[in-house]
């Protein structure tokens, strides 16, 4: 898929101070899923939010929705190394997401829920309370299947 130079405009804008900072590089020495690396993925989740929510005109806060879609993984460890974290990752992950970005960044609340509720309906008392919210949980599952599917293949151009 491909975003407008446009497109990709407002969301180097919406992102401009949080994806340069030093943890949010870590996110590229991650492993989500196949081959894709955590930053990969939550570009992926961004560049999939954005669009859908375009195409289909539904009149999200895209600042909140890009923001949010950029953090909801911002857990910072490696899931695949047990002795890094907790069990049950796919559980617990959205809350260490939420407490590290809080720390680093002003969230406002939708960009809260977004990260806290992504997991749904694994996570089923953390439900996505408004639209940007809907938009992400549901990006992350399409882009996570793609990713998981075809490993190493782009899901979006990498001009962002």
């Amino acid at each position: 898929m491909r975003l407008s130079a446009e497109d990709r405009h407002y969301i180097k804008k919406c992102l401009r101070g949080v994806r340069e900072t030093r943890d949010a590089q870590r996110m590229k020495t991650f492993i989500q899923h196949g081959h894709i690396t955590t930053y990969e993925h939550v570009m992926n989740v961004v560049c999939m939010s954005y669009v859908l929510d375009k195409v289909v005109h539904l009149h999200a806060d895209r600042r909140s929705l890009v923001m949010g879609a950029f953090l909801h993984d911002f857990y910072l460890y490696d899931w695949h190394d047990r002795s890094a974290h907790k069990r049950l990752h796919g559980f617990r992950h959205p809350v260490d997401a939420l407490k590290n970005a809080k720390e680093r960044f002003n969230l406002n609340r939708k960009e809260e829920n977004i990260i806290v509720s992504h997991m749904w309906p694994l996570t089923l008392t953390r439900l996505p309370r408004c639209r940007e919210a809907a938009i992400v949980c549901l990006s992350d599952k399409i882009c996570a299947a793609y990713e998981t599917v075809f490993k190493n293949k782009a899901m979006f151009d990498s001009r962002l």
